[in-house]
C-alpha cells in the first residue's frame, strides 16, 4: 500500500470556497469515482462555520461526505464516537481542518485518533489537511509518522 498525504498551507473550501481546485485535486487523488470523505474539524472546536463550508463544498461532487466531531454531533453526517475507528478506516480521504494544533492533538490522543490515523495512512487512505491539519502529521507538528 502506498501512503499518501497532502499538506495544504492555505486555500481549499476553508479559505477559498469560490476556488474548488484543491478540493477537486484531493478527490481525484483518491482514484475513486464516489470517494468516501471524512472531515475532522477538531482544531477549530468543531466550528459550525467549517462544517458548513465542508458540506457546501463537497455537496457539488460525487462523494460521500461525513465528519468526526467531538464537541457537537447534532448535524447530519456526524460519525458516532463509538464508531471512530471503523468509520475512518473505511474512508478514501480524511481531511483535517485548521485551528489549534495542540488542543486537537490532546483530544485525538484521548480518543486514540492519532493511532487510528496512522493506521489509515499506512493502509493507503489519503490524508489531507490545511494549517493545523497539514502540520499535525510531521515530527515537529504532531503525530510523528511522516
Amino acid at each position: 500500500m502506498v501512503s499518501r498525504l497532502i499538506a495544504i498551507g492555505g486555500g481549499g473550501f476553508l479559505m477559498e470556497p469560490e476556488n474548488p481546485l484543491l478540493d477537486q485535486y484531493c478527490l481525484e487523488c483518491t482514484g475513486k469515482t464516489d470517494p468516501k470523505v471524512c472531515f475532522i474539524p477538531t482544531a477549530s472546536g468543531d466550528s459550525e462555520d467549517f462544517l458548513s463550508r465542508f458540506y457546501t463544498a463537497f455537496a457539488r461532487y460525487s462523494c460521500e461526505p461525513s465528519h468526526l466531531a467531538f464537541f457537537r454531533r447534532s448535524r447530519s453526517g456526524a460519525v458516532p464516537l463509538a464508531d471512530i475507528e471503523q468509520h475512518l478506516l473505511n474512508r478514501d480521504l480524511i481531511y483535517v481542518g485548521g485551528g489549534n494544533t495542540r488542543a486537537m492533538l490532546a483530544v485525538w490522543r484521548e480518543w486514540n485518533v492519532d493511532e487510528i490515523l496512522k493506521r489509515a495512512w499506512q493502509s493507503g487512505i489519503l490524508l489531507a489537511g490545511m494549517s493545523a491539519g497539514a502540520i499535525c502529521w510531521f515530527d515537529y507538528g504532531g503525530i510523528k509518522f511522516c
